[in-house]
């Protein structure tokens, strides 16, 4: 009974000691308020604002559709829950071991009895602990807390994983769509100067134009074939990268449309980030999470390391039924117990106790610079994207101009080439500069876009 006493003793003492360092989540190196544009400043609101969900910020159902089957069936993204069921399952196995492991068991000995020679038999049949570890000192469920910290560190990994896949599926979705408008604008220069083209040749052969008007307009044919060719294989091979991000084909009917130009109305098909002043939100970034829980995990680690210094305590015991022969197990009061306890400790391990302890201090700062760095990211991404927000507007709008301008020069040095006043050089440099503009306005469209997208994943949308 005292021994009973002594193990009662014991596991109360149990888990009380904790020699790992607690937990202090380490000061954000980043300044307190965002670097918002001055005319978003003056509307923004003060506290942190929560996340927007995807779902409030891809407006068109079309691309939605495509989101979800993403998220449905993309191979990464399904490796990334297979690793949190994979975490959750190596966090049951460290629970387990808190508590003791109980075996039933049939155990046949035979010894020779020292004063008669002859041999002796006997015969054991109950259950069994073996050598369960008393945590006295807190290794166990320091063990357990990095476990669990690792769970939580792996699932924030995996919703980074799905916020970049939701954003580049959006922001290939809207390539797509100025892929598309490039191409018509490219078939639409190609179409003209192919009218032009006949027009030369027919001049040309009636003595009215000279051989390098003729060879000018067939160099700009095939320019403009050479560029439709390229736009074409550029379309494909984005249209590979999206069907890959969405683990298969793609359905022409959500695919964004080419003469209405997706990206043109791309207001539409994304909702205008809310954003704030507060920078805290940063703290909420799913890599933000991840990194910190690595570093929770990382401090357990030195209580594990801590509590080999001290002895490791360990009970082990058998109750049921025990006789020199078989038949005798099956009677009664022939029952019988037995309980040991074992005590463990380093005398001399040539100092590996503590370049184990060594190892998980330097572990746990590189935890803290790596949950640092990742804030210092998070802060810059957010910041470049704050910094784009009202600059691609104002440079659309100062493109949209230029394509104006740019139309008109082309009218007129039309109606200049057409009544004498203009060379074929001057055409051809006004014909480039338009198709120059067309492209420079779709292209600062899509960036202006995928922007946008750019602050909603800076955000942890």
């Amino acid at each position: 009974m005292r021994h009973l006493e002594i193990a009662v003793a014991a596991l109360v003492l149990a888990g009380c000691t904790n020699l790992a360092p607690r937990h202090e989540r380490p000061a954000a190196p980043i300044p307190a308020r965002l670097p918002l544009p001055a005319e978003a400043a003056a509307s923004a609101v003060t506290e942190a604002l929560a996340p927007l969900g995807w779902k409030a910020f891809v407006q068109s159902p079309q691309l939605a559709q495509l989101v979800e089957r993403a998220l449905d069936q993309n191979r990464d993204l399904r490796v990334a829950v297979l690793n949190v069921q994979r975490a959750e399952a190596q966090l049951g196995v460290t629970r387990a071991d808190r508590l003791p492991t109980v075996n039933a068991g049939l155990i046949a000995s035979a010894a020779p009895n020292a004063s008669t020679g002859r041999q002796v038999q006997s015969y054991t049949a109950g259950v069994q602990v073996t050598a369960w570890e008393l945590d006295l000192f807190g290794r166990i469920a320091n063990l357990g807390e990095a476990a669990q910290a690792q769970v939580l560190a792996t699932e924030a990994g995996r919703r980074s994983a799905e916020l970049a896949l939701v954003s580049a599926v959006v922001s290939g979705w809207l390539t797509l769509g100025a892929d598309a408008e490039l191409l018509s604008v490219a078939e639409r220069t190609l179409a003209s100067r192919e009218a032009s083209l006949k027009l030369a040749k027919l001049r040309f052969d009636v003595g009215a134009a000279a051989a390098l008007e003729l060879q000018t307009a067939q160099s700009l044919v095939a320019q403009a074939r050479n560029t439709q060719v390229q736009l074409r294989r550029q379309q494909a091979l984005d249209l590979n990268a999206l069907a890959l991000l969405t683990g298969g084909p793609v359905p022409a009917e959500w695919l964004p449309g080419a003469v209405a130009g997706t990206v043109a109305g791309a207001a539409e098909v994304l909702a205008a980030v809310p954003v704030g002043l507060a920078s805290d939100i940063l703290l909420q970034r799913p890599d933000v999470i991840q990194a910190e829980q690595s570093l929770i995990a990382a401090s357990a680690n030195i209580g594990v390391a801590r509590a080999a210094f001290f002895p490791r305590l360990s009970l082990t015991g058998s109750a049921g039924q025990a006789g020199s022969r078989l038949s005798e197990l099956f009677q009664a009061g022939n029952f019988a117990w037995s309980l040991s306890a074992s005590a463990l400790a380093a005398i001399f391990d040539s100092g590996r106790n503590q370049a184990n302890l060594n190892v998980a201090k330097v572990s746990r700062d590189i935890a803290v610079a790596q949950y640092e760095k990742a804030v210092q990211s998070a802060f810059r991404e957010t910041a470049d994207a704050l910094a784009g927000l009202s600059s691609w507007r104002e440079q659309l709008d100062a493109q949209r101009q230029q394509l104006d301008a740019a139309r008109e020069i082309a009218r007129l040095t039309e109606l200049r080439y057409t009544n004498g006043a203009a060379n074929v050089l001057e055409r051809l440099d006004a014909e480039r500069s338009l198709l120059a503009a067309e492209q420079a306005l779709v292209q600062t469209r899509l960036a202006e876009q995928v922007n946008r997208v750019a602050l909603f994943k800076a955000l942890g949308g």
